[in-house]
């Protein structure tokens, strides 16, 4: 089945270490289930100085760079836009075209 949370989504961490921060998910993967979220997560990664083509004189853009890391989709949960606390997500079919709802409220979500 595939993933409920979707980008654009805002959502809060219900667990690991950036427990009941939230934001807006960047970018969703669900072949893997894991989603980025907006300022959490946080990751240093090393980058090796490289020549940027076409400029005037050699730059370099290297050192270390902090970016989200991926969390995984059960780790997090949809926040309501009616009472803007976590719920879980539903699905309903009208008419052959599937919307999801939030369980809480069942507010439509698309």
């Amino acid at each position: 089945m595939g993933m409920r949370i979707r980008r654009d989504d805002q959502v809060v961490v219900i667990s690991g270490k950036d427990r009941g921060k939230s934001g807006r998910v960047l970018r969703a993967d669900p072949k893997h289930q894991r989603v980025w979220v907006e300022g959490l997560n946080i990751i240093k990664r090393h980058q090796r100085p490289t020549q940027v083509q076409g400029a005037d004189r050699a730059e370099t853009v290297g050192g270390v760079i902090e970016k989200e890391g991926p969390i995984h989709v059960s780790n997090v949960m949809l926040i309501d836009p009616k009472d803007k606390k976590h719920t879980r997500v539903g699905v309903t079919r009208e008419g052959g075209v599937r919307n999801r709802v939030t369980k809480r409220s069942g507010t439509k979500l698309d």
